[in-house]
């Protein structure tokens, strides 16, 4: 098993900034990739950004330049900066921890952006 605690969110006028943290525990191999996706209400989750072990990220097309992900491992944290928010970026967002072994799920951390 494996337990995420994310931590971070909130709301933000737009233009602001939020960083979210996800702290993974638990029976955790070397080799995975950490990410976030997001729900607003109505859509389906999508892809926000992930990171591999080795460092190799990707992005969804509409956060690239305004968002950046990153992580210890040390800590077995990833983190979230998220600059130049937008009301659209309004959602739920959670963490994701996956190996070709297993995939967990974060409870989901509410983010608001206020026009």
């Amino acid at each position: 098993q494996v337990q995420l605690v994310e931590s971070g969110g909130g709301l933000v006028q737009a233009g602001g900034s939020l960083r979210l943290s996800c702290a993974a525990s638990g029976s955790i191999v070397s080799i995975y990739t950490m990410g976030w996706y997001r729900q607003a209400p109505g859509k389906q989750r999508e892809l926000v950004a992930d990171i591999t072990t080795a460092g190799r990220t990707n992005y969804a097309d509409s956060v690239k330049d305004r968002f950046t992900i990153s992580r210890d491992n040390a800590k077995n944290t990833v983190y979230l900066q998220m600059n130049s928010l937008k009301p659209e970026d309004t959602a739920v967002y959670y963490c994701n921890h996956k190996s070709p072994w297993y995939d967990y799920w974060g409870q989901g951390t509410q983010v608001t952006v206020s026009s």
